[in-house]
């Protein structure tokens, strides 16, 4: 996907040449997507959130009843106070050719939640990515985003968000029960910050709060340009999605 002409190329010469479902693995492996993108809401959580109406961003699911009934929402919990990314969390990084969408996932989250359900503007978050542990299951692939023309991670290892405005939070939160969650603030990509929007929902459950949300950007917001190359055209958005799982600080 993202990658040199020459790269792709050459991928595609090994086909032509080595012939056989071998050679079609190694180029499928190359240009192919390798990474699925996570859930962190459960259905049985999804599914309260009919009335608001969203949907899971990149799950291709729609989280609504259809109609059936929903159990009993939970107990009010109090998630009021500093909640801390788990490591468990991923942000993912897509981007469509004319071939398939292929995912780049980021495991190397780290951030803050400050809740507060009584006023939207005490709300705070601030979450960082180590983008040297970019990983979209071909190496080769993923060490090309990394070079200068794309992330340049030598220069800029870190990317971060600090949210500056929360929206659609409600006033209580309810175990089991998922919310809509609009949060707009900094994205900082290899050192230049544009102002987005993440939409999506959250959901909290067994003690953790679980967000799925996404944002789309371009290339050239960022300072990269269109990998695209002779073998396939490639979109000018990247869908940046958010799969956090947060613990409540004691």
């Amino acid at each position: 996907m993202m990658k040199k002409k020459k790269v792709v190329i050459g991928a595609v010469a090994a086909v032509v040449l080595l012939g056989g479902a071998g050679a079609y693995a190694m180029y499928d492996s190359f240009t192919g997507n390798n990474k699925e993108i996570k859930s962190v809401i459960g259905t049985e959580s999804a599914a309260t959130n009919s009335a608001a109406g969203t949907n899971s961003s990149g799950s291709g699911s729609t989280n609504s009843t259809s109609g059936t009934e929903t159990a009993a929402a939970g107990a009010v919990a109090d998630v009021n106070g500093a909640w801390t990314i788990d490591s468990s969390s991923n942000v993912y990084f897509s981007v469509t050719t004319s071939r398939e969408t292929v995912n780049f996932e980021v495991n190397g989250v780290t951030g803050t939640w400050n809740v507060d359900t009584a006023d939207a503007a005490a709300n705070a978050a601030d979450a960082s990515l180590d983008m040297n542990v970019l990983d979209s299951g071909n190496s080769q692939r993923d060490g090309h985003v990394k070079e200068a023309d794309f992330l340049d991670v030598t220069n800029f290892p870190s990317s971060r968000f600090k949210a500056t405005k929360f929206e659609a939070l409600p006033t209580e939160v309810k175990d089991g029960e998922t919310f809509p969650l609009i949060m707009t603030g900094d994205l900082t990509i290899k050192g230049i910050t544009k102002e987005v929007t993440f939409t999506g929902q959250a959901a909290y459950s067994g003690g953790k709060l679980n967000v799925e949300s996404e944002t789309v950007v371009t290339f050239e917001e960022f300072g990269m340009q269109n990998p695209h190359n002779v073998v396939m055209d490639t979109e000018n958005n990247v869908t940046v999605q958010l799969r956090l799982t947060l613990s409540q600080n004691a």
